[in-house]
Parts: C-alpha cells; sequence; structure tokens
C-alpha cells in the first residue's frame, strides 16, 4: 500500500512536471495584457508601451496595453494580483507596489506577497522641474521660497506612494520644507496642470520631461540620482544644490500574480531580457537618461526587499500616510 502510494506520488511529480514544461511551451497561445495602473502618457505607460511592441513578436502573441488608474496605481496592482495565474495578465511595476506599500494601512491586497516580479525594466533618475514662466530659477532659491512660505506652494504626482510622490516627500522631509500635495491618477495630468500653472512642481521622469524641456515650456532645477544625467549634463544633482545625501531613483519591473508557473516566469524573464538588449531600445531609451536593467527574477526580488526597506524607513521617519 505505501509502495503503491509512493508510486503515485512519483507518477503524479512527473505529470506535474511535464505539464509544467507543456506550459511553458504552449505559452503563449493568446494575446497578453500588460496592465499600466497610471494614466496614459506618463513614464510608467512610455517604459510598458516601448517594451510590449517588442515582446509581442518574441512572444508570437500581441502584447497589449490597458490602462487602469485609481488608488495610486493600487487599483491596477489589486486586478493583477487577483486575477488568473496563467501568466496572460501582466503589469508594469513601480515603486507604489515595489517598496512604497507601508504607506496604506487598507489595501485589499498584499502587494508583497500576491504580486510577483517577472524582470526588472528600467531606472531613471526623476528631474526636479518647475515652468518656464516661474521665477524660480534654482534648488537655492526654490528652497528659499519654500521656508519663507511654508505650505503655499504645490506639486503634482502620479499619485499617493508614486516614484513622484515619495520623491518629493524625500525632498521635504530631508530639506525640512511644506508644499502641498496634488496627487492625480498618472504623470500625464500632473504635467499638464504644471504646464497651465496648477500646480508649481513636479519630480517628474526624465523620459517624459524631455520633450517639454527640449521646447522650453519648463525648467530643469536638478536630477534626484547620485550623479548628474548624461541627458542633462548641467543641471546638478539635489546632493549638489543643497539637499546633502539626497538620492531617489525610481524603477520599475514587469510583475506577475503570484502563482503564475514558475515555468511561464521563466520564459517571460527570458524574452524580456532580450528585448532590453535591443540596440534600438537602448538607443532610445539612452537619449532619454533611461537605463534598461534586465536580469533573473531573483534580481528582481533582491531589488523589491532592498527599495521596500529604504522606502519603509523613510516613511515610517517621516510619518507618511496615504492622503
Amino acid at each position: 500500500m505505501v509502495k503503491d502510494f509512493g508510486k503515485l506520488l512519483l507518477a503524479w511529480g512527473l505529470v506535474a512536471a511535464a505539464s509544467l514544461a507543456v506550459a511553458q511551451d504552449s505559452y503563449p497561445s493568446k494575446p497578453i495584457k500588460l496592465i499600466v495602473p497610471y494614466a496614459a502618457g506618463g513614464p510608467a505607460d512610455l517604459l510598458a508601451r516601448t517594451v510590449a511592441e517588442r515582446l509581442g513578436p518574441r512572444l508570437g502573441q500581441p502584447v497589449l496595453i490597458e490602462n487602469k488608474t485609481g488608488a495610486g496605481g493600487h487599483l491596477g496592482g489589486e486586478l493583477v494580483a487577483k486575477g488568473a495565474v496563467d501568466g496572460y495578465t501582466l503589469m508594469l511595476g513601480t515603486i507604489a507596489h515595489n517598496g512604497a506599500v507601508k504607506l496604506y494601512s487598507n489595501l485589499r491586497y498584499d502587494p508583497l506577497k500576491d504580486l510577483q516580479p517577472v524582470a526588472l525594466i528600467a531606472e531613471s533618475p526623476s528631474v526636479l522641474i518647475v515652468n518656464q514662466k516661474s521665477p524660480i530659477k534654482s534648488v537655492a532659491e526654490l528652497l528659499v521660497t519654500l521656508r519663507s512660505q511654508p505650505g503655499k506652494m504645490s506639486y503634482g504626482s502620479a499619485g499617493n506612494g508614486s516614484a513622484m510622490h515619495m520623491a518629493a516627500e524625500l525632498f521635504r522631509y530631508m530639506a525640512k520644507v511644506d508644499y502641498v500635495h496634488v496627487p492625480y491618477r498618472g504623470g500625464a495630468p500632473a504635467m499638464a496642470d504644471l504646464l497651465g500653472g496648477q500646480v508649481d512642481m513636479l519630480f517628474e521622469s526624465l523620459g517624459t520631461a524631455h520633450p517639454h524641456l527640449k521646447s522650453g515650456k519648463v525648467r530643469a532645477l536638478a536630477v534626484t540620482g547620485t550623479a548628474r544625467n548624461a541627458s542633462l549634463p548641467d543641471v546638478p544633482t539635489l546632493d549638489e544644490a543643497g539637499v546633502p545625501g539626497y538620492s531617489s531613483v525610481p524603477w520599475y519591473t514587469i510583475s506577475a500574480a503570484r502563482g503564475v508557473p514558475p515555468a511561464i516566469v521563466s520564459k517571460l524573464n527570458t524574452e524580456i531580457n532580450a528585448v532590453l538588449k535591443t540596440p534600438e531600445l537602448v538607443q532610445r531609451w539612452d537619449a532619454l537618461g533611461i537605463q534598461p536593467l534586465g536580469g533573473s527574477v531573483a534580481d528582481a526580488l533582491r531589488r523589491n526587499q532592498m527599495e521596500t526597506e529604504k522606502w519603509t524607513a523613510v516613511i515610517t521617519s517621516a510619518n507618511l500616510k496615504a492622503e
């Protein structure tokens, strides 16, 4: 009886392994959805579309973008986390899902437990920008204004917990200033209101800020990385400009629901890595100050853990809560 049960377990294991191999070989057999949890036109949307248009041909099926906005990116995150675990619904994950989860106390899912990072996509410093009509020409002038008029100026973000939000809150905390947060459903509407004069500043992704910098509609005051960016060599870092030690570099992942078969996760990781090495993509992103990342699934998990520890400490120290 015991021997028969052992044989049954062995047979079951062989069938499961075979099924996993078949799943990898036959996947995908239909179009894949890539959820962008922010409005079209923002940094996450830009990266997702660049990857999707190259990933589809490699997989032999279209990768279709769907923008699902709301709750600082968590409406899309919950949709993916609670969806089918078949690998046909993916998400462009951001700091909101991979690092700033401590900001929320009442989410209906746990991003760290319910989402599976598939691959690191990219990282890019943000740039602190103001409208070209703003009288503020430097970080020094901005600090003087913020300290002399606390709570008067405003900044826009792509929503609570977004990279734009966290960069601004880190600046608030480290520079000991105060201003008003105006959250939007993505970076694009926040940029529209900066251009229209409804908000005073943004910590915007370099990739989406570049066209507006080039047109002269906005002015760059500083970048948020630890070194100057080659695409904006004359723009200082915030560390150089008056906030010693400041560093905030947004990073992005492709994620899926936890429970997607490992063989499918591995296949997606392999193909995404190949996409990120495409010379045309590398050249395009380099011009926008965006660095492709890639690496293994384990690399993505490690980066998320490291960033979660960093931003949990910032959120706790600054006593930040979702508004």
